[in-house]
């Protein structure tokens, strides 16, 4: 297991260039036979946030003091290999970063979570509602489709297969670490944009996440687990994971998805539902991309809010 490092300038020092200051506590959770970075703030029941590609916990910058002041315990955590946590030389599967989360839930002292996921973090909640399903109070899910669904459109969409070439670009060995990272990791930048609505993110923002994944080692640990998802389709372990995910979600879900992600596309996430035997919610964000929740953060803190405290979500 590598640490991170704790000097100054590194992943744990004034200078770093994830933990970054706001009215959030940082500190490190021991997890599945590794450490990760976390960010947290308020009291009550856990909400547990889950970033995505190609960003890590800051993402969620906005709905951390929001949930706070709405009662919750909100915590922002790194996945493995992205911004504080550790960098291990493997574990990339979807299987075993969805035990990461629930383990960063039991460390954390938590009967449970309602796991909130964007993108690939929103992958992994579906996967840990399916084989934690204690673990798990609710799952809001948002710019992706469920597992069996993201695989089924990938393969047989050829507009979603084009919208997601990213994934298809990510096979190849080096090359594509190597494009994350030149130019100050401008690439990083130029994903945003291109994905994000008619209002995209502010130069500050992206600046952020250029540099979190110039940080060595980002670039690789990110795109593992794109790898396995293709790598994996006609492999036992891949075709045994689809498997699995037959199970059907059984906790109340909300989806949450931007009307003009052009990365994710609408036709791609919808239809989620049919794996869900509770409560599920479809909400569609009009005029926004694949980050809904930094393009319009009130509009979707609310929303996810409101769904969070309604004791009884209707299907």
């Amino acid at each position: 297991m590598t640490a991170p490092d704790s000097s100054p300038g590194g992943l744990g020092g004034p200078g770093s260039p994830v933990r970054l200051d706001g009215p959030w506590t940082h500190r490190d959770v021991a997890a599945n036979g590794a450490r990760f970075h976390i960010a947290e703030m308020g009291d009550g029941p856990l909400v547990m946030l889950l970033h995505g590609f190609p960003q890590f916990w800051w993402t969620w910058r906005h709905q951390l003091p929001a949930l706070a002041d709405a009662g919750f315990r909100a915590v922002a955590m790194d996945l493995r290999g992205v911004g504080g946590s550790d960098r291990t030389p493997r574990g990339y599967d979807p299987a075993n970063l969805a035990l990461d989360i629930t383990g960063v839930v039991r460390s954390l002292g938590e009967p449970d979570a309602a796991l909130v996921g964007h993108d690939l973090g929103g992958y992994l909640a579906w996967t840990a509602a399916v084989m934690r399903p204690k673990l798990v109070r609710r799952l809001a899910v948002s710019s992706m489709p469920h597992p069996r669904r993201w695989r089924s459109a990938m393969l047989s969409d050829v507009a979603q297969s084009r919208a997601g070439s990213y994934v298809w670009g990510f096979q190849r060995p080096w090359i594509p670490e190597r494009q994350l990272v030149a130019d100050d990791a401008a690439l990083v930048g130029r994903l945003i944009e291109d994905w994000s609505g008619p209002q995209p993110l502010d130069e500050d923002a992206v600046g952020v996440y250029r540099r979190a994944m110039c940080i060595p080692s980002t670039a690789h640990c990110s795109i593992e687990p794109y790898r396995w998802m293709v790598r994996s389709l006609a492999r036992p372990d891949g075709i045994q994971f689809n498997r699995r995910m037959k199970r059907p979600v059984r906790v109340p879900t909300l989806h949450l998805h931007g009307s003009l992600d052009p990365a994710m596309r609408t036709r791609s996430a919808a239809g989620s539902g049919e794996y869900v035997e509770a409560p599920y919610r479809w909400r569609l964000f009009d005029g926004l991309g694949h980050f809904p929740h930094e393009e319009d953060p009130v509009a979707f803190s609310n929303e996810l809010i409101s769904w969070l405290k309604d004791p009884e979500p209707d299907r």
